[in-house]
């Protein structure tokens, strides 16, 4: 399988992007496809030692700022490294595109680029997080700031597909977030979103609070792309402030530096469940592609982990398992 990775996108490109690349391919039999202003690259991959044949460099002379805005890759930025990397995934031979570059910019070009699966008309950016009964999947988290009903539904779809095809999840359960569980909560955009879901997916279970998301209550969380990206970060911050503030109590008493030495291993495992960069990235679902996106802080082991869940995609043909439950129903 070959999987294209943009060189160039992420706060510290090309140099973690290179060095996760190199890392994937002495792990995972897979080919990798660079696109990136070739110099910077070359310079970079000067430091390892790895297959020369398993890496191929795609010239890009444009490169999309993480500050600039979603359209530039459409309307100015045609030969930046993010387009001309989702060209290619358009192309026959190539499997999958991986970014940690501007998230707005890859789901435009994704969009424009590679058109949409049958069934659904806008795409959404799914994520794996951690919950007390394992992981859950939570979508959109910004794909689509203004959705309807139709695209929570259709969300609700393919986040089953995915959990169930990628992750091992037998008869995965739907959830909508909102401000109470009962049928009747919420304004008439969240009402008419529960009930397209209630009548075409089976395993859906209705309403679940915010508070409930990380207890693990439903195996896949809807949501439009404002509330889950509100959500996601919100999450972000208050683990580092929890972090940050468990460190602080921890340094004022020799009893407790003593029992976080004896619980280290404990917690070294509890930080790496809440870990991104075990997760890899995002996949951007109902574009007709598939499209990992990585956060932007991404280190070289985050792009090595967003290979691998993009060869586990590729491996399941969730494009084609999301196409028909969609079409099923």
């Amino acid at each position: 399988m070959k999987i294209v990775v943009d060189a160039m996108g992420g706060d510290y490109a090309p140099k973690n992007v290179i060095a996760g690349v190199v890392e994937a391919i002495k792990e995972f039999d897979v080919q990798i496809v660079l696109t990136g202003v070739k110099e910077q690259i070359e310079n970079e991959l000067k430091l390892y030692h790895y297959p020369a044949g398993r890496i191929e460099i795609v010239h890009t002379d444009e490169v999309v700022g993480m500050d600039e805005p979603a359209t530039v890759t459409i309307r100015k930025k045609r030969n930046s490294s993010i387009s001309v990397g989702l060209r290619l995934l358009k192309e026959q031979g190539y499997d999958a595109f991986i970014s940690a570059g501007n998230t707005g910019a890859v789901v435009a070009a994704a969009t424009f680029n590679l058109g949409m699966l049958p069934g659904v008309s806008r795409p959404a950016i799914g994520l794996v997080i951690p919950t007390l009964k394992g992981v859950a999947f939570i979508i959109d988290v910004g794909a689509n700031a203004d959705p309807k009903p139709e695209h929570l539904c259709q969300s609700g779809k393919m986040s089953k597909a995915y959990m169930n095809a990628v992750l091992g999840v037998q008869n995965p359960t739907v959830g909508l977030v909102n401000i109470g569980e009962e049928e009747g909560k919420g304004t008439e955009f969240q009402k008419e979103s529960y009930r397209l879901m209630s009548e075409s997916i089976s395993t859906f279970i209705g309403n679940i609070e915010p508070n409930e998301i990380y207890k693990g209550k439903s195996d896949c969380i809807i949501c439009g792309g404002f509330v889950g990206n509100v959500i996601l970060k919100v999450s972000e911050g208050l683990m580092e402030a929890s972090s940050i503030l468990i460190k602080r109590e921890i340094k004022k008493s020799p009893v407790a530096l003593l029992g976080a030495f004896l619980m280290k291993k404990k917690l070294t495992h509890i930080k790496k469940l809440a870990d991104y960069s075990e997760y890899g990235g995002a996949p951007l679902l109902g574009v007709n592609g598939i499209v990992m996106i990585s956060h932007g802080r991404s280190s070289p082991k985050a792009i090595k982990n967003a290979i691998r869940a993009s060869i586990r995609e590729i491996e399941h043909k969730i494009l084609d398992v999301m196409a028909k439950e969609v079409s099923a129903s």
